[in-house]
C-alpha cells in the first residue's frame, strides 16, 4: 500500500474564490462513516469567512492544542479564528487516539476470547477484521462532533479552511485574506517521520495516517520502529492474526521505558508469537512481485523479512513547511519551533503549543501546554511549562504508564532515592481478574518520602498512574498516600502497598529495638 493520499485535491466555488485549492479532504474507504466525519471536520461546502477587524488571537491548527486554545480564547470572549488545512481535530481525532484506541480494543476482545477457557468457559467465535475496522470508524465519526466545523462557529470561532503562511509579524494570509493578529498561536503538530532506505518509497508502506483505512487484515507485517506506536500496533494485528515482526534499531522495545517494564512486554510479545528483530540497520526494501522483503543487518548478519505490508513507525517530525515562519521572525529548526518556558516564540506575539515546539507527543501534553500558552499570551501570564506534571502511557497488554523522574533522573539530580516496587502477583485484584503479569513501582526521596517518579505495568496502567500524577502534581508526601484508602479489592490498591513498605523500611532495627522496649513496659 502505497503512502496513498488521504486528502484529495478540489476546489471550494462557494467562498468567493473560484479555483483555489482548498484540497477538501476524503477519508479511505469512501463509506457513511467516513462522510460524516469529512462533513463535521471539514465540510466541503464550507465557506470561510471575511475577516472584519484585528483578531485576538489567531490560532494555526486544529489539533487538540488549537482547538483548546481556540475555543477556551472565545469562551472569554476574545474574537477568534483558527485556521486548519485538513482535518480538524488534527491527528488525534483522525490517525491517532482515537482511532488507535478502536483498533486496540478489538484487539484486546480477540486476544481476550482466545483465552476464556482460564475463566472456564468454553466457546467458538469469528473474527471479522473489515467488521473490527467499521467499528472503529463508526466511533471516531461519532466523536468526531465534538471538534466539528458548526460546533466551533457556534462558540465564536470563526473557522477557515486552507493554507496559511506569515506575511509579517503580526498578518497571516490564508484562501487570499489576510487576517491580522494582536496574538498568535502555532499548533501545527507532528506528522509521521519517514525513513531514507534505498526501495522503501518504491515499495509502499503505512503509517499512522494510513493504516487505519486498511480493510482487509496483511497475512504478513512488518513494523519497523519499536516505539509505542509500533508496538501498539504490532500487538493489535498480531493478535488479529496477522504474522509481524518488528525491526527496529533500538536494542529494545520501548527505549525510553523502565528496562524491567520494557522486559515485561518482550516476554509478552515472544508469548504472543509477534517476533523482534532488535538492534539491526536497515539497508534496503525490495518489491517481488506481491511482497515486500525488508533487509536489515544485526551482529554483522544480514535479516530478510518478506510481507504483505509494512508499517513504518519511528516517530514523529514538526509541520512548519510552508508556513513562511521568517516572515514572522519565529526561529525554528528540524525539531519544530523554539520557544522559552512561556512557550513564546521568538515573535513576542507569537506563541506555540503542542507537538510543534514540545518533546512530549502526547494529545494530553498538548492539552495542557495549550492552557498555559492562552493564559500567557492573552492575559500576560506568566505560566511556565516546565511545572507541567506530564504522565505518559503506551497502551499495549499489559500497558506501561510512567509520570516523573526515572530512577536514574532523580539520582543525576543529586536525589537520595529508594525505589519501592510492588510485583502485581501481590495484589488480590490482579490475581483474581488473571492480570497479574507487571507491578507498581515508586521513586522517593529517601528521607522527606517525597514522591519522585512512579512507573506501573498493569491491564490499565494508564487509568492507574492518574493517582501519582495528582501526587506529584501537589507535592504529596508517600506518608499521604499510604494514608489513602482504596477500595478492596482493586488493582490501584498496590500504590498503597508501596507505601507500607516505604514505613518497613523506617523501621530500623534500632527503632524495633526501642518499640519492643515501649511495648514491654506498658504490659
Amino acid at each position: 500500500m502505497q503512502m496513498k493520499r488521504l486528502f484529495g485535491a478540489g476546489t471550494n466555488r462557494e467562498n468567493g474564490s473560484p479555483g483555489t485549492e482548498l484540497s477538501p479532504p476524503w477519508m479511505l474507504p469512501d463509506d457513511a462513516h467516513n462522510r460524516e466525519l469529512v462533513a463535521n471536520v471539514h465540510p466541503p461546502a464550507w465557506v470561510n469567512p471575511t475577516p472584519t477587524g484585528r483578531y485576538n488571537l489567531v490560532v494555526l491548527g486544529a489539533g487538540t492544542a488549537g482547538l483548546v486554545s481556540a475555543v477556551g480564547a472565545a469562551s472569554l470572549g476574545a474574537k477568534v479564528a483558527i485556521v486548519e488545512r485538513q482535518l480538524l481535530g488534527g491527528d488525534c481525532l483522525n490517525f491517532g487516539c482515537v482511532p488507535s484506541k478502536g483498533v486496540l480494543r478489538a484487539a484486546r476482545a480477540v486476544y481476550q476470547m482466545r483465552h476464556v477457557q482460564d475463566f472456564g468457559i468454553r466457546a467458538t467465535f469469528e473474527f471479522d477484521f473489515a467488521g473490527a475496522m467499521e467499528r472503529m470508524r463508526r466511533l471516531r465519526a461519532t466523536i468526531s462532533h465534538n471538534d466539528s466545523a458548526r460546533r466551533l462557529r457556534s462558540l465564536g470561532v470563526d473557522v477557515y479552511f486552507g493554507h496559511a503562511q506569515f506575511v509579517g509579524p503580526d498578518e497571516l494570509e490564508v484562501d487570499g485574506r489576510r487576517l491580522r493578529f494582536a496574538r498568535a498561536i502555532i499548533a501545527t503538530g507532528a506528522r509521521a517521520a519517514s525513513l531514507p532506505v534505498p526501495g522503501l518509497e518504491e515499495a509502499g508502506y503505512l503509517t499512522n495516517e494510513t493504516v487505519f483505512s486498511l480493510t482487509k487484515l496483511p497475512r504478513r507485517l512488518v513494523v519497523i520502529g519499536a516505539g509505542p506506536i509500533g508496538c501498539e500496533l504490532s500487538q493489535a494485528f498480531r493478535r488479529f492474526g496477522s504474522e509481524v515482526t518488528i525491526v527496529s534499531l533500538d536494542p529494545r522495545l520501548l527505549p525510553r521505558a523502565d528496562p524491567d517494564a520494557a522486559a515485561i512486554l518482550s516476554e509478552q510479545f515472544d508469548r504472543e508469537g509477534i517476533v523482534t528483530v532488535l538492534g539491526a540497520h536497515l539497508r534496503k526494501v525490495e518489491k517481488r512481485g506481491s511482497e515486500k522483503v525488508v533487509t536489515a543487518e544485526r551482529d554483522g548478519g544480514i535479516v530478510q523479512v518478506a510481507a504483505d505490508e509494512i508499517l513504518v513507525a519511528v516517530g514523529r517530525q514538526p509541520n512548519t513547511d510552508g508556513l513562511r515562519l521568517e516572515a514572522a521572525g519565529v526561529v525554528f529548526d528540524r525539531t519544530g519551533i523554539k520557544v522559552n518556558d512561556r512557550l513564546q516564540t521568538t515573535n513576542p506575539k507569537i506563541y506555540a503549543a503542542g507537538d510543534i515546539c514540545s518533546a512530549y507527543k502526547f494529545t494530553h501534553a498538548a492539552d495542557a501546554m495549550a492552557r498555559i500558552a492562552l493564559q500567557n499570551a492573552l492575559f500576560f501570564g506568566r505560566k511556565k511549562a516546565s511545572a507541567l506534571v506530564i504522565p505518559w502511557c503506551t497502551y499495549t497488554d499489559p500497558e506501561v504508564a510512567h509520570v516523573g523522574l526515572t530512577e536514574d533522573e532523580a539520582r543525576a539530580r543529586g536525589f537520595d532515592v529508594t525505589t519501592l516496587t510492588v510485583p502485581l502477583r501481590e495484589v488480590d485484584r490482579a490475581i483474581l481478574d488473571g492480570e497479574d503479569n507487571g507491578f507498581a513501582r515508586l521513586h522517593v526521596e529517601r528521607r522527606s518520602g517525597r514522591i519522585l517518579g512512579a512507573t506501573m505495568v498493569a491491564a490499565h496502567a494508564g487509568e492507574m498512574i492518574g493517582e501519582l500524577s495528582l501526587a506529584l502534581t501537589a507535592g504529596l508526601n508517600i506518608s499521604t498516600l499510604g494514608q489513602t484508602i482504596h477500595p478492596y479489592p482493586t488493582q490501584a490498591e498496590a500504590w498503597k502497598k508501596a507505601a507500607d513498605a516505604y514505613n518497613r523500611l523506617r523501621l530500623t532495627p534500632r527503632v524495633r529495638a526501642f518499640f519492643e522496649w515501649f511495648l514491654s513496659w506498658r504490659r
